[in-house]
């Protein structure tokens, strides 16, 4: 089992900025491709952006190309998400998930997630 918590969203301006961090425990963080997904109300979940458990690779949806950028620190168990330029449209609930070490697009491929954090953005 792999659980994970996600924490740093919060309301914040159009144009503005938030850091979201997935703190991860269970099994061998390393092992684990990691991903970000996230969800509006009313709208399925979808992707974000990706690590592969080496670390070697990333992957990002159009949306978000050149605007987020994802990280992870195998030594902490910790994925972050730096997201800048926000949008109100990218309002919704961001989760963190995991699957061993091959990223996916695809939100059926991973087997873990945690609870989300609600990412807020104003116009």
């Amino acid at each position: 089992q792999v659980q994970l918590v996600e924490s740093g969203g919060g309301l914040v301006q159009a144009g503005g900025s938030l850091r979201l961090s997935c703190a991860a425990s269970g099994r061998t963080f390393s092992n684990y491709a990691m991903g970000w997904f996230r969800q509006a109300p009313g709208k399925e979940r979808e992707f974000v952006a990706a690590f592969t458990w080496s670390g070697g690779t990333t992957y990002y949806s159009d949306s978000v190309k050149g605007r987020f950028t994802i990280s992870r620190d195998n030594a902490k168990n910790m994925l972050y998400l730096q997201m800048n330029s926000l949008k109100p449209e990218e309002t919704a609930v961001y989760y963190c998930e995991a699957r061993l070490f091959i990223a996916s697009r695809n939100r059926a491929d991973y087997d873990y997630w945690g609870q989300g954090t609600q990412v807020t953005v104003s116009s």
